[in-house]
């Protein structure tokens, strides 16, 4: 198998992974120290640790997140993947309460390669988006 072929099957099951909430799985993807970077909220998730909590916040505040996966291209360290992200707020997330609504974000992530080892995903979505969905901020007029 090629490179460019283990890492599309790593990020694929690092995505299907996070769609069954089988986080151990999840984790297994990355190499021996995982890494979310969360660029929207200028979050960093660095080590098992800060990763497994920021699985289980986030599927605290939404617990139907799933990933839909829209597109995914090769770079020479990366492999880019653009897909759909959509929840309902049913717990706090970073200080809001939950709203009972639901999301839906065309987002992009990089998924970062040192050789074949995948170290880190770094995530990039407009946030406002998110908000104004779920009833916590205004939404742009059109």
């Amino acid at each position: 198998m090629t490179d460019r072929a283990e890492r599309e099957a790593l990020v694929r099951e690092h995505m299907e992974s996070e769609n069954r909430h089988a986080f151990d799985a999840t984790l297994r993807t990355f190499a021996t120290h995982p890494r979310y970077e969360i660029v929207a909220g200028g979050r960093v998730y660095d080590g098992p640790a800060e990763v497994a909590a920021y699985y289980r916040a986030t599927r605290a505040a939404f617990p139907d997140q799933r990933n839909d996966l829209v597109s995914l291209r090769h770079a020479d360290d990366a492999v880019v993947v653009e897909f759909d992200l959509h929840g309902t707020h049913l717990g706090e997330l970073y200080g809001f309460p939950p709203t009972g609504r639901s999301f839906r974000c065309r987002m992009l992530a990089l998924f970062l390669f040192e050789g074949r080892e995948l170290v880190c995903e770094r995530v990039y979505f407009d946030a406002l988006t998110v908000l104004a969905q779920l009833g916590l901020a205004p939404a742009l007029p059109d």
